[in-house]
Order: C-alpha cells, then structure tokens, then sequence
C-alpha cells in the first residue's frame, strides 16, 4: 500500500512538472580567456534563402505565416518568439568587459549581458532571456510564455576568420528546426 502511495505521489509531481514553464538556466558571465568575437562580418550564404529556411522553420515550430511590411525577419505573426530574431546580411560585434553588442546590416543592435537572466518584451511579446558564455560559444535563449524557444550560439572558428551563427527554433511540442548561418571576418 505505501508503494502505491509513494508511486501516486511520484508520478503527480512528475506530471505537474510536466505542466510548469521551464526555467532557463543562467550562463556563465566570464568569457574565455584572450577571447572576442568582435569584428565586422559577412554572410557567406544568400540571405533570402536563409529567410526562406526561417520562414519554414517557424511555420513548423509555431504556425506562423509571413507578416510582410515588417522590419523584423519578415516572419513574426503567430509565434511570438520569434520577434526577438534578428537578421543581417552583416554583422559588427563589439564585445566589451560585460557583454555584446550585435549590429545587424547596421540597423538593428541587440545588446547581451554576459550572464544576463531577465525578462525581455517587445510590444505584447514576453519572454525570459539568459545570455552568456559556454566555453568559447556565447548562447542566446530566448523562452516565450507558450513554451515556444530560440537559442541563438556564436562560435569563432578558421583561425577566427569565419563565424558561425546557430539559430535553433523548438516549438512548444519540443520539435526542433536548426539553422547554420556562416559570415567571414571583414577585412579593414
């Protein structure tokens, strides 16, 4: 009879769980050692074929349709999400003491905390957002209040010559839609 019990209260705090918002977890605020990311980029791949493949992804992760007209990736309506990705064709990134600075085609700047764990809104949009260091990648997480997820990893890479850009789009189900964007280093 107390196993049962014990089994019925286990599996009521394993379905509740189930049931609660994640939480995400804060990133390191210290960066590498000798390390930046900073310089002015790129984009190898063409960029409306990178906005094709976001359109997509999202459709998949969200249901959301093409919002035209809008500054914003030009694929926001339906998963709210996804109005914290940004795109560019270049990218200049200045990386001081505390954080990053992410121009995007010189327009857009998005500013990251090195270990930041805040909510961020844009309009009625709401979400949690941590930031920071894993090795030498920083990570971007994103969490909307339907579950829905972007994570965002910066890696150098070619003798820091080339940078890679990881968008990972995950729906509320757990489905998971990743994007490889490539820039190389703008030589002044």
């Amino acid at each position: 009879m107390k196993l049962t019990i014990v089994l019925i209260a286990f599996l009521s705090l394993a379905l509740a769980a189930c049931g609660s918002n994640e939480t995400l977890l804060r990133k390191s605020a210290d960066p590498p050692a000798d390390f930046s990311l900073s310089g002015q980029w790129d984009l190898v791949e063409d960029l409306d074929v990178i906005l094709k493949q976001f359109e997509k992804a999202i459709r998949k992760t969200s249901g959301a349709r093409k919002r035209s007209g809008s500054r914003r990736s030009q694929t926001t309506a339906g998963g709210l999400v996804y109005v914290f990705l940004e795109n560019g064709k270049s990218l200049k990134i200045t990386q001081t003491e505390s954080g990053l600075f992410i121009s995007f085609d010189r327009s857009v700047v998005e500013e990251y905390r090195f270990g930041e764990a805040r909510e961020i809104s844009i309009g009625g949009a709401q979400a949690q957002r941590v930031s920071g260091w894993e090795g030498e990648q920083y990570v971007v997480e994103t969490l909307g209040k339907e579950g829905m997820k972007l994570t965002e990893r910066y890696q150098l890479f070619d003798n820091a010559s080339r940078l890679k850009r990881e968008v990972i789009l995950r729906s509320k189900k757990g489905e998971n839609v990743t994007s490889v964007l490539t820039y190389e280093r703008k030589v002044q």
